[in-house]
């Protein structure tokens, strides 16, 4: 699997890999409990304390209430689903997994883990860098049977919360239909969402999140809203998975799908500072149309390429790489272009291109150190990032693109704070040392910006709620004391901890 996790980071520079600690779920229904509508958004702000713990969890009853599956570790196939996707932290053991089927269910169990104080954490994909989805000791609110794909008449697409994003491009682009995401193919499209969302139509469509309509969610007090406007529909479009509550159903405005060509640029070991140079100032002149990333391979000297998606015609794009060759001043050693439909573009660059869907949609899991800065302005050292990760084999820094109609949308109209950004850098080495990754994501601040991305969350992160938030800090966190005043939704790296 770690050389599947490489072809991504190659492919696509994993877009937009990540659940971070997937708040999500599926199904759109109200589960038959009153609550405010979207009319009159959520509940005002609670005036109550921490409330105190009725006892410990009754799993038993909890069982009683599910029509789904609720697996203790004496339960045949807990070991085989509570495992998490990053076995790094393969060692966590919940104390309850609740596959969960209807948005009910989820009201159960956010309730039975409030009346216990029980540490709990929703799971979409499951692909937490940090583990969070899996709490050790907790409850696990499992969502991936609350998948399902509605495409509406008018273009707009409904989505189970437990949905993987291979699933809901295949089923957008048989109605001909696309949604700007990540390139992971089972990753679950709530964290995705929930963190902001990348991939190669960022530029010309924006993220994932800014293509959110409504988001059906299970608040903190276990009562079930429709979020279309306000403090908690804001707070979702990029405050991150696992806070705030806990999202069944998302609707988003689809896009029709396109035509694109994808491109791929190798170069020879030694010219890191000239492509990654030539690169950046290309990428910030380019039209939306072209998405692009630029990944440094750690080696003695590193190696790179450049990779990418452009809407349009290969006669239109082949232009545009010569000019990014002449801003180099460095010879590919190799170069693709290939002109694909959209579906068939998003399966190449997951790997999948030669597979079933089937087994794209579940990943095996393997161990992996990962993190993030933001690369806030165009880099006036280059060769630094070149002598940072030289000799640290099997380290890659990933740039992918962002600008476009992503700088365009207000920093403070979403949750997602690095709309000027030109680009997000991942940091990331398979295996289960995540000391070299820790010390280049350290050194890298001081070169391309202190911001981080908030669906690559990296528990050594130490600035990481100024890093994640910036400057709507302040806002989210008023949002956690309002919708979860109680801390029910706690994990290392939540709101409710800042």
């Amino acid at each position: 699997m770690i050389a599947d996790r490489r072809r991504f980071l190659r492919l696509a520079g994993l877009g937009a890999l990540a659940t971070a600690t997937a708040a999500a779920g599926a199904a759109c229904e109200r589960a038959g409990q009153p609550g405010p509508t979207a009319s009159t958004g959520p509940p005002p702000p609670s005036t109550t304390t921490a409330a105190a713990p009725t006892g410990p969890p009754d799993w038993v009853a909890l069982r009683a209430r599910m029509a789904g599956e609720l697996l203790l570790p004496s339960d045949a196939g807990y070991d085989a689903v509570r495992r998490p996707y990053n076995s790094l932290y393969a060692a966590h053991h919940p104390a309850a997994i609740a596959r969960c089927t209807t948005p009910s269910d989820v009201q159960a169990c956010v309730e039975t883990a409030r009346n216990s104080r029980t540490l709990v954490a929703a799971r979409s994909g499951g692909h937490s860098y940090a583990g969070y989805s899996t709490p050790d000791q907790g409850l696990v609110i499992d969502l991936g049977r609350m998948a399902r794909v509605e495409v509406r008449p008018d273009g707009t697409a409904v989505l189970g919360a437990g949905t993987r994003t291979i699933d809901v491009y295949a089923a957008l682009a048989a109605k001909g239909r696309a949604l700007p995401a990540g390139s992971c193919p089972s990753v679950g499209i709530a964290g995705l969402t929930l963190g902001g969302g990348q991939g190669v139509l960022t530029r010309l469509h924006g993220l994932t999140c800014d293509r959110l309509l409504a988001a059906d969610v299970v608040l903190a007090d276990a009562t079930a809203v429709t979020a279309t406007d306000g403090e908690l529909f804001w707070a979702l479009r990029g405050g991150g998975g696992g806070n705030l509550g806990v999202v069944t159903a998302f609707t988003f405005e689809t896009v029709a799908a396109p035509r694109v060509t994808v491109f791929s640029l190798r170069f020879p070991a030694g010219s890191v500072p000239d492509v990654l140079g030539g690169w950046q100032d290309w990428i910030g002149g380019a039209p939306d149309e072209l998405w692009s990333n630029c990944i440094a391979s750690a080696g003695s000297p590193p190696s790179c390429r450049v990779g990418g998606c452009f809407a349009g015609t290969a006669a239109a794009l082949n232009p545009r790489l010569d000019n990014l060759v002449r801003r180099t001043g460095a010879t590919p050693i190799a170069r693709t272009v290939t002109a694909m439909g959209y579906l068939d573009a998003m399966l190449y660059f997951a790997g999948c291109s030669s597979k079933p869907v089937e087994q794209c949609r579940v990943a095996a899991p393997t161990p992996f150190a990962a993190s993030s800065r933001m690369l806030e302005a165009p880099m006036r050292d280059t060769a630094a990032v070149a002598a940072l990760i030289d000799g640290r084999q099997g380290l890659d820094v990933a740039f992918d693109s962002l600008g476009g109609a992503v700088g365009r949308v207000a920093t403070d109209a979403t949750a997602y704070p690095h709309r000027g950004a030109l680009a997000t850098v991942q940091i990331y080495a398979g295996g289960t040392d995540r000391r070299p990754v820790s010390e280049v994501q350290s050194a890298l601040s001081g070169l391309v910006g202190r911001g981080a991305y908030v669906n690559y969350i990296d528990p050594a992160q130490q600035d990481w709620a100024q890093a994640y938030y910036g400057a709507n800090l302040p806002r989210l966190q008023a949002a956690a004391a309002r919708f979860d005043p109680d801390r029910v939704f706690f994990f290392p790296q939540g709101l409710v901890n800042t």
